[in-house]
């Protein structure tokens, strides 16, 4: 699939039923696909589909390897999953997401300034839609700037199978071993960086080092993957002009544009981590035994004609929008509204500074990343 194109088998998986058998393409056995909106929030807040009983088991799944780590807050259940967020709580509250506003803005607005300074063409993900993330979630982490390069590099081998399970696996291993250099280096000493938050943590003895460094690796992938989300709002709105139009016309609209955008993009191939049924229970029809797996498409509950009129249509003023492209229950993103400052500021420096924006070359020519577990462009030349 390339470019937001719909994943025709899970629209197929979808009108076969809110409960379908799926097998992916590692690990063993099937597992259940829930795709129904209704039962993706049910599943998704049910204490009896356990994320800690897939640790160590080898279900189907899209990934050669899982990305978490043993003991990441990723394979975790309340109420040891709500002890490692409360770590880092601090620094994704409303109010530790604003205080990185002024500084977000400030480099976004130096990385647009050196586009235009160097005159069309450009490519903007090159430029600033991976720049920009990976800079502010390495803000955000306390990850010294000159770490960074490796820290994208790694993130890139993490979130692809293209270059195979090994390497990919290694890199997550070099991550981590990252991460322990850090943690280490800032050992007890806190601050309002994660870093900072995670080393006073595991001082304290709330949490272990090896919980620390699962909690880092998720958080810091997790980050950039906004340049995958919104290499894809920008190709939207780089392809249907009538979009950025009406964002030029109308900025009072844009805040319900960002949520349409999360709602009707397929951000993601396939589906994440699954759900071991800890007792046998009924979804959406379906017995469901102990010991099986269940996943949830968040893609497919943003599309249920149920509660989304027109779902497959783009409405940039819908509302409500109970879209769950940041998850659901527990584990519901915790990087949901950093994620959400990041795209606001870049729709308004491509909207406003960008006037007359277009892609350089035939929308047919652009790339799209090879065995991504986010979708993404591997480049957006344009001019202006």
């Amino acid at each position: 699939m390339t470019g937001v194109e719909f994943d025709p088998d899970l629209a197929a998986l979808m009108r076969e039923g809110p409960v379908t058998r799926i097998r992916l393409p590692h690990g063993e056995g099937w597992a259940w696909l829930v795709s129904r909106h209704a039962d993706v929030r049910t599943v998704t807040n049910d204490p009896r589909l356990s994320r800690r009983a897939v640790a160590g088991s080898d279900v189907t799944r899209l990934a050669p390897h899982f990305i978490p780590v043993d003991g990441a807050v990723g394979f975790e259940d309340p109420p040891d999953h709500t002890r490692l967020r409360r770590a880092v709580a601090p620094a994704f509250t409303s109010g530790g997401v604003e205080r990185l506003r002024e500084r977000a803005g400030a480099m976004l607005d130096e990385l647009v300034d050196g586009v235009l300074r160097d005159g069309p063409p450009a490519d903007l993900v090159a430029r600033v839609l991976a720049p920009f993330p990976l800079a502010v979630v390495c803000e955000l982490m306390g990850v010294p700037a000159e770490d960074r390069p490796a820290m994208h590099e790694w993130t890139s081998l993490i979130l692809s199978s293209a270059e195979g399970a090994g390497r990919s696996e290694r890199a997550r291993n070099a991550m981590c071993g990252h991460f322990e250099r850090l943690l280490a280096e800032r050992h007890g000493t806190g601050g309002e960086d994660v870093i900072g938050l995670l080393s006073a943590a595991v001082a304290d003895g709330e949490i272990t080092g090896a919980e620390a460094v699962g909690l880092a690796l998720l958080i810091q992938i997790g980050g950039e993957a906004v340049t995958n989300n919104t290499g894809n709002m920008a190709y939207l709105l780089l392809t249907r002009p009538e979009l950025m139009d009406r964002l030029r016309r109308e900025p009072g609209v844009r805040a319900t544009a960002v949520d349409e955008l999360l709602r009707w993009i397929p951000h993601r191939n396939g589906v994440g981590l699954c759900r071991i049924a800890t007792e046998d229970l009924t979804v959406g029809g379906r017995r469901i035994r102990r010991g099986e797996a269940v996943y949830v498409s968040y893609l497919a509950a943003n599309r249920d004609p149920e509660v989304f009129s027109d779902p497959d249509g783009i409405a940039l003023d819908r509302s409500p929008n109970p879209h769950v492209a940041f998850g659901y229950g527990p584990h519901y993103c915790v990087g949901a509204l950093l994620a959400r400052l990041e795209t606001e500021l870049l729709f308004a420096a491509l909207v406003d500074r960008f006037p007359g924006m277009r892609l350089a070359v035939p929308e047919e020519e652009l790339r799209w990343r090879p065995g991504a577990l986010i979708r993404g462009p591997e480049g957006l030349p344009v001019v202006w």
